[in-house]
């Protein structure tokens, strides 16, 4: 087991089988020999993810922790793609898309439940640039969906 997987353990969570492709697109994509786009994730794991819009359906709260599954989701594709998640030097930018009612002006804090993962096993490090977006509505009515540029070692 990596260690970033442990410390995963620690946290009590495993990284879920990587989300099947909901389109034409690469997953994940290798430029040069140490970045890696990870195109955008959702929070599906086990179908029991709330679905709809933050402040209608979704609570900020709740919003944070759907983003923290967004964010396994891509980690699980990340490994996929390098093997080994100890192979990551940092993660370099985070966009975290978030299905929002007019007036929610908490996307940052959801987005917070994603980068927060990330800080807790790559450390200090682990800490991307980030934008954190409103929108409409995201893909078979997803609160919140999450892609991410990695740097290798």
């Amino acid at each position: 087991m990596s260690k970033v997987e442990e410390k995963l353990a620690e946290l009590g969570l495993t990284l879920p089988e990587p989300p099947a492709k909901g389109g034409l697109y690469a997953p994940a994509k290798l430029f040069g020999d140490k970045l890696v786009y990870i195109s955008g994730c959702g929070t599906k794991i086990n179908g029991d993810e709330k679905d709809g819009k933050l402040g209608i359906d979704v609570t900020t709260e709740e919003g944070y922790e759907l983003a923290k599954k967004s964010m396994l989701n891509v980690l699980a594709v990340l490994k996929r793609e390098v093997g080994d998640l100890d192979n990551v030097k940092s993660c370099v930018k985070v966009t975290c898309f978030v299905s929002s009612a007019p007036d929610f002006y908490e996307q940052p804090q959801v987005a917070n439940g994603g980068t927060q993962l990330l800080k807790d096993i790559f450390g200090e490090d682990g800490v991307p640039s980030r934008s954190a977006v409103g929108m409409a509505v995201l893909p078979g009515n997803l609160a919140v969906e999450t892609e991410a540029l990695f740097e290798l070692k």
